[in-house]
């Protein structure tokens, strides 16, 4: 059976892609130690790749990639947020899942690539190990709204069974759910105009800079990516601008505030500090 292949290095990854053959579905999987949903989106992607086959040449392959240490192959797939998983085939990408939404990940894996050996088991109707087990969090929503408090698009089109389209209220909520995970992502939680490794504002540029001076292990969120989070975002935390530091879910405010905190209390941010850990292990 097939294995989800860690890569440990930028340095091998394009040698790993060039050994899989054009025509073969390559299932690219970026995760981060400190997000939760990560781990139950690798149980996914192992129980996945358990029901294809090892073959000669492969049909399909499952790799995965740290996207903090390997932040060059994380950029080049355009990487918001983790758990995220890229589809490819022949150099192109097929298709892009942000989330943990295991049914999502499942259908567009079987969708390109055939069902497997064993079905059942992956879709959790089956006896045995490789149960795929339940979503953790609310994921962005397909046809997503411009706005955050816009109802989705209607389903039309898929079939008698589609789901009616939610109403403002029940897509605010949903949004809202989803956001109070997000916060959650990560003890120090950054969400920026950018990345770090490609600020797209001043102030976001300054903020990256103030935990990276004190070593702060930190997760973030490029809000230009989802105007979903972006706008809803601001309604959520009271907070209209961005970017927006949030410490053990709680927010602290923006660029201003964190130097102004910083200052009253250098210490502010140390609790977070990869050197403190390292020093009291």
């Amino acid at each position: 059976m097939s294995t989800l292949v860690e890569i440990t290095s930028e340095e091998s990854f394009a040698p790993h892609l060039a050994s899989i053959p054009p025509s073969a579905l390559i299932v690219l999987y970026f995760h981060a130690p400190w997000a939760a949903p990560c781990a139950q989106m690798r149980g996914v992607l192992s129980a996945l790749a358990s029901q294809y086959p090892v073959t000669t040449p492969p049909t399909v392959s499952f790799i995965s990639v740290n996207a903090e240490e390997l932040p060059d192959i994380s950029e080049e797939y355009d990487v918001t947020a983790v758990p995220y998983v890229v589809l490819l085939r022949d150099g192109k990408t097929l298709e892009s899942i942000s989330g943990s939404e295991a049914a999502k990940v499942r259908d567009a894996v079987e969708r390109y690539a055939g069902s497997g050996t064993s079905a059942g088991s992956v879709n959790g109707t089956g006896s045995g190990n490789n149960t795929i087990p339940p979503p953790l969090t609310a994921v962005p929503r397909e046809d997503a709204p411009t706005t955050a408090t816009q109802a989705p698009v209607g389903a039309g089109g898929q079939g008698a069974g589609a789901a009616a389209a939610l109403t403002p209220e029940q897509s605010k909520e949903a949004l809202f759910a989803r956001l109070a995970e997000l916060v959650k992502a990560a003890p120090v939680m950054l969400f920026m105009k950018g990345t770090p490794s490609a600020p797209q504002c001043g102030f976001s540029r300054q903020l990256v800079s103030i935990l990276r001076e004190r070593s702060v292990k930190y997760g973030f969120f490029n809000i230009l990516a989802d105007e979903d989070v972006r706008q809803g975002l601001k309604e959520f935390a009271d907070w209209p601008t961005f970017p927006q530091l949030w410490v053990d879910g709680e927010l602290v405010g923006g660029l201003d505030i964190v130097k102004e905190e910083l200052e009253n209390d250098p210490d502010f941010l140390s609790g977070f500090s990869v050197n403190k850990a390292t020093a009291t292990a």
